[in-house]
C-alpha cells in the first residue's frame, strides 16, 4: 500500500439507509482517491441474506471495472444479544467478506451487551464502540476484532477514549466514515485529522491505514 492510501471499511448505500447506489458510492469515493472501500449495508435478523447477496453481486462488478478495492460486507445492527453469534456465522455463509457489528455508541440505544456479544463472536470491526470498558478493549485485542476510529457525527464523540484504551492494550485501530450521503466520504486527509484529532500520533495514523489495508488484503 502506498503511503497516504484512503481504506474506508464502513460505508453505506441505499441498500440500507444511504442515499447512493453502490455504483454511485465507489465512484465517488474513487474520485475522493480512495483506494480501498467496504460497502457494509445495515441488517438483522430481517434482510440479511438479501442485502448480503444484492453488495456480493454489485461489489464484484465494481471491483472488476473500476481501479478501486471493493469489499462486500455488513453493519449488523441492533442485534438482539443471544442472536449476535448466529447472525455473524450467517453473514460470512451468505457472502460478507467484512463483518461489521454497530456497537454501543453513545447517540443510539444500542443494548447494553452488544460490545462483548461481538468482540466474544468474532466479528471483524466493532463499529463505533463508545465507552467501551478496558476489559472490553483487552478482549478484542485477544480475539483479533479491531476497533474503529468513527468519522460519523456523534459516533466520533468517543473516538478519543477509543484510542487511549486501544493503545493501552495493543488493539487494532481501523477508519470508518460511516459514510450514508456524499459529504460523508473523507479523503486520507480529512480521515488524518479525525484520527489525529482522536490523540493518535502521524506514526499511529500510517500505521491505522497499514492494518486497514491488510484486513482489506485478508478478507478481499
Amino acid at each position: 500500500m502506498k503511503k497516504g492510501t484512503m481504506v474506508d471499511l464502513h460505508m453505506h448505500s441505499l441498500l440500507s439507509d444511504g442515499v447512493l447506489l453502490p455504483s454511485e458510492l465507489v465512484r465517488r469515493a474513487q474520485d475522493k482517491g480512495l483506494g480501498c472501500v467496504a460497502v457494509t449495508d445495515h441488517a438483522d435478523m430481517s434482510n440479511l441474506e438479501q442485502v448480503i447477496g444484492q453488495l456480493v453481486k454489485a461489489c464484484s462488478s465494481l471491483a472488476e471495472s473500476m481501479d478501486v478495492r471493493v469489499i462486500p460486507g455488513v453493519e449488523l445492527t441492533h442485534i438482539p444479544l443471544l442472536v449476535i453469534p448466529d447472525m455473524v456465522r450467517r453473514s460470512r455463509e451468505a457472502g460478507a467478506r467484512l463483518v461489521l457489528l454497530h456497537g454501543e455508541t453513545i447517540v443510539e440505544p444500542v443494548a447494553p451487551g452488544t460490545n462483548r456479544a461481538a468482540i466474544e463472536s468474532g466479528v471483524d470491526i466493532l463499529a463505533h464502540p463508545g465507552l467501551i470498558t478496558p476489559e472490553e478493549v483487552k478482549l478484542a485485542q485477544e480475539n483479533s476484532v479491531c476497533l474503529e476510529v468513527s468519522g460519523r457525527k456523534g459516533h466520533s464523540l468517543t473516538n478519543g477514549h477509543v484510542v487511549k484504551l486501544a493503545r493501552e492494550s495493543g488493539t487494532q485501530l481501523t477508519f470508518g466514515s460511516d459514510t450514508h450521503e456524499p459529504g460523508d466520504i473523507r479523503t486520507f486527509e480529512e480521515a488524518k485529522k479525525i484520527c489525529l484529532g482522536a490523540g493518535l500520533s502521524e506514526d499511529e495514523v500510517d500505521r491505522l491505514f497499514e492494518n486497514a489495508w491488510k484486513l482489506a488484503e485478508k478478507v478481499g
